[in-house]
């Protein structure tokens, strides 16, 4: 199956095409930078934005797999979010329309469902809105006949790059350098999931998950607190501070007016300490049952992790 993955130079991306070449499929990759990126598979430098060249890079193949997002806390213009975020996937409709593919995987987040105990989700951030209006997006296309596959990864994890798309290695390392002073949300349950098993889940679900269903990518859904808690028993690192939400609550809107001023991205803003108030367990079992997921467990996720980060 020749597969069009767009975001394929992403940190989830690159880990998608590399299990598809494991399986035997072969990936076109389609991001700003593809030619430079050394990835393997036919690589395309283009923006999701520019809806011709979608439409363009789509002639020929099989399956569409859409992870190109901004992912990012913020952005001095919040539109980006949108032209990113909910435009890139109706470029990536726009092309399976017009080349009448039958398969559309659609790389959500967790953070566009409601969290614990909530009935609705958040829009605490650009970020987090755009990926709520997308899943909207996504659901009104299949109602309208186009063949699209969601799935909804949790807090990807593992070895790469320390980049936004892999926040926690961006933690795990500011941690490992004494760079951290501490977490806010220390107790509130996140579900982990670990890179590969996320990538082979969307190589599943190309070929065996059903048109219209939305599958959850999670792992074990621990305390954040957890992960620092396997990393001093692995490094014999000591354990981050458990900071109040009325500090971070402060130390957001400093860095907020910082970055105003400065016209440089905040450490910390106001809506991911909201997003920090919440629970985002996840249950994976439809994935498990459906698509064979594999959850690998956290303890050997992050050992893998911090090896590659030494």
């Amino acid at each position: 199956m020749r597969v069009l993955v767009t975001g394929g130079t992403g940190y989830l991306g690159g880990a998608i095409a590399r299990s598809l070449l494991r399986h035997g499929h072969e990936p076109t990759l389609f991001a700003r930078r593809a030619s430079g990126s050394g990835l393997p598979g036919y690589l395309i430098d283009g923006d999701v934005r520019d809806r011709p060249a979608v439409i363009r890079a789509a002639a020929g193949v099989d399956a569409i797999c859409h992870t190109a997002a901004l992912v990012s806390v913020w952005r001095r213009r919040g539109a980006d979010f949108d032209e990113v975020n909910v435009g890139g996937l109706e470029s990536a409709i726009a092309a399976c329309r017009a080349h009448a593919i039958p398969r559309l995987l659609y790389t959500s987040s967790f953070l566009a469902y409601p969290p614990a105990g909530a009935a609705l989700p958040l829009h605490a951030n650009d970020y987090q809105r755009t990926k709520a209006l997308a899943r909207d997006t996504a659901r009104r296309a299949v109602q309208e006949g186009v063949p699209i596959i969601s799935l909804v990864p949790g807090v990807v994890y593992g070895p790469g790059n320390a980049s936004e798309g892999n926040l926690l290695g961006r933690l795990l390392t500011d941690h490992l350098a004494g760079k951290l002073p501490g977490i806010f949300g220390a107790d509130r349950r996140w579900s982990y999931a670990f890179v590969d098993d996320v990538a082979d889940a969307h190589v599943s679900a190309l070929e065996h998950g059903q048109i219209g269903g939305e599958y959850p990518l999670g792992g074990e859904n621990v305390a954040q607190m957890r992960v620092f808690e396997i990393v001093r028993d692995v490094t014999g690192a000591p354990l981050p501070r458990r900071l109040p939400f009325n500090i971070a609550t402060a130390a957001a809107l400093i860095e907020e007016t910082r970055a105003r001023l400065a016209g440089s991205a905040p450490r910390l803003t106001r809506g991911v300490v909201k997003i920090l108030r919440h629970d985002w367990s996840m249950d994976s079992g439809l994935s498990r049952e459906k698509l064979s997921y594999r959850i690998t467990p956290l303890a050997t996720g992050l050992r893998a992790t911090l090896e590659s980060l030494r």
